[in-house]
């Protein structure tokens, strides 16, 4: 199994880069955040995880060890695949998700995309022993979770969805949707939030 590649960027899409590792190009499923270390034309070296189907056998980069890891974590709870887990870990940083399963802060987890009520009971249930917090984050109080907390309706927690799925993070979200809070549907708050994105 392929558990780590060192290459140059050949491509970069939302979800996905190809990774040039001398001559062959690897295709490899990025989250938000390491897409946000990623630069085209420039080295890169990424934590790999490979996940083999019946129908393809797909690659899952990590520009760090402890996103490598807490995506391992989140895959061995029933019912969260790998795409999932990717998703959650385009839309909170690993700390965030750490305080949120230690501190069994479920309202947190159900604003990730993909994670119902009965997702956010067994990741707790199944990590809250598993996962690490720096001592001096583990008082962190709900300021901590502003983010995701002001973005909570339904409305916005969808248009966050969409676009952490485009490979945003939730650094990038959470100040953009803030200033869509006049947008009347998902669609016009999604217009607005890439309006504000694309501004840097």
């Amino acid at each position: 199994m392929i558990g780590y590649l060192r290459g140059k960027v050949a491509k970069l899409y939302a979800d996905c880069c190809l990774l040039d590792v001398h001559g062959v190009g690897y295709r490899v499923f990025v989250g938000g955040m390491t897409r946000s270390k990623l630069r085209m034309g420039e080295d890169a070296e990424l934590f790999i995880h490979t996940a083999v189907r019946e129908d393809a056998i797909l690659l899952y980069g990590f520009h760090t060890s402890e996103e490598y890891d807490t995506f391992q974590l989140l895959i061995s709870v029933s019912g969260i695949g790998p795409k999932v887990a990717l998703g959650i870990l385009s839309a909170i940083t690993v700390e965030q998700l750490a305080i949120a399963i230690r501190q069994k802060k479920s309202t947190v987890l159900t604003k990730l995309p993909g994670i119902g009520k009965k997702s956010a009971e067994r990741i707790i249930l199944e990590l809250k022993d598993k996962v690490s917090v720096p001592e001096s984050m583990e008082a962190v109080s709900e300021a901590e979770f502003d983010g995701s907390e002001q973005v909570g309706d339904d409305m916005m927690s969808e248009a966050g969805a969409a676009l952490a799925a485009l490979g945003y993070t939730q650094a990038e979200i959470a100040p953009a949707l803030k200033k869509a809070v006049n947008c009347d549907s998902v669609e016009a708050a999604i217009k607005f939030a890439l309006k504000e994105l694309n501004k840097f």
